[in-house]
């Protein structure tokens, strides 16, 4: 008996050797449901690390419903989860509730400019990134390491450059980083792109876009685009360090709790 459980287990080892091997290093998902129900198995199995960058801007409150409770229980058993949203978030309420909640559980939050890409990271050992065809319905699952190794690299990057989010009691929202989007938004222009293009990119409506574009405009006495281009080249003021680039595009609703500069750049 002992001989044979010996045996059995060796032929064991060799066998989930060969599955591992069989697994295919690029898996394609077709389908919201089969895509949900991957990534619900994937990160609800993570033990150590949860990476995720979301670009385009505010998430839908019913996808943050349903992340929020996973996400906290991860938190709650000790994995560290980083996440990486581009800056238009700091203003969406719904985005910034569920922050708050697990920033509270221990989660690190950072805006950026722009990301990469979407990407979802469980363990360092699968990766969930957009399909070729239709985004919304394709995706691919990656598990090979080389691959995943890259893709943690490029967030580590991005997180690198990002502005830690923060929230405080007394005040709720973080930071807008106006003067931040807005040398963005500018640098874009100068570059050619469309405000669709641009909002498409930063995760933010093209009327907000505009907003910036006009607030500057105004500053500046430009008339047009062109010149738009030439004064800011001509006074600099597309590079680190340089004068404020007017106001924020809006006031914040009445009675809403306002930002502290904790942390938040």
């Amino acid at each position: 008996m002992e001989v044979l459980h010996s045996s059995f287990l060796a032929a064991e080892a060799v066998y989930r050797k060969v599955q591992r091997r069989a697994e295919l290093p690029i898996e394609p998902l077709s389908g919201e449901e089969v895509i949900g129900e991957a990534l619900r198995k994937a990160v609800g199995s993570c033990k150590e690390e949860l990476l995720t960058a979301q670009p385009g801007g505010g998430r839908p409150p019913a996808l943050l419903a349903e992340a929020l409770p996973r996400d906290l229980a991860l938190l709650r058993k000790g994995v560290r989860q980083r996440t990486l949203y581009q800056h238009s978030v700091r203003s969406h309420a719904p985005t910034l509730a569920y922050i708050e909640q697990v920033l509270a559980e221990g989660a690190q939050v950072r805006t950026v400019d722009e990301i990469f890409e979407r990407v979802i990271i469980c363990d360092r050992s699968v990766a969930f990134i957009p399909g070729t065809a239709e985004r919304k319905s394709t995706a691919l699952a990656l598990r090979d390491p080389g691959v995943i190794e890259f893709l943690a690299k490029m967030f580590d990057h991005a997180w690198e450059r990002a502005e830690p989010v923060a929230i405080s009691i007394e005040r709720h929202r973080p930071d807008l980083l106006t003067s931040s989007v807005r040398r963005t938004v500018l640098r874009m222009v100068v570059t050619g792109h469309t405000d669709e293009s641009i909002a498409s990119r930063l995760g933010m409506s093209a009327r907000t876009v505009s907003t910036h574009i006009r607030k500057v405009s105004e500053a500046l006495g430009s008339r047009s685009r062109a010149e738009l281009g030439y004064l800011l080249s001509q006074r600099r003021l597309l590079e680190q360090g340089s004068a404020p680039l007017g106001e924020a595009p809006g006031s914040p609703a009445p009675g809403r709790r306002q930002p502290t500069k904790e942390s938040c750049g």
